[in-house]
């Protein structure tokens, strides 16, 4: 899905424009921590243009590229902690456990 015109400069991270969590988590987990700190600085800088550019909108009736968009600040949420607070991908002492979403916001 493109993103809007207006948020071409992340076109390079469209890969994080992911329609459901475990899409993202795992997205998360193949990443390095490089890659996830350059979409998080990204896409962070246009966090409240894309929250103002999304508000224009019913949720339940996102054009393709606005839909693409909310999908993208979704993953910037899946990186966040990651980036900001653990400084590596997975959940520090969480070991082999993992959590599988059973129903996802209907959006």
């Amino acid at each position: 899905m493109p993103l809007p015109s207006e948020f071409a400069d992340l076109a390079p991270y469209q890969a994080w424009a992911l329609a459901t969590e475990p899409e993202r988590y795992a997205l998360r987990l193949a990443s390095s921590m490089d890659d996830m700190q350059a979409f998080y600085d990204a896409a962070f800088a246009r966090l409240e243009d894309a929250i103002t550019y999304l508000d224009k909108f019913p949720l339940d009736d996102l054009p393709e590229d606005a839909r693409a968009l909310m999908h993208l600040m979704q993953s910037l949420v899946m990186v966040s902690f990651p980036v900001e607070v653990w400084k590596q991908p997975r959940v520090p002492d969480s070991g082999a456990a993992y959590l599988d979403v059973i129903v996802e916001p209907v959006v």
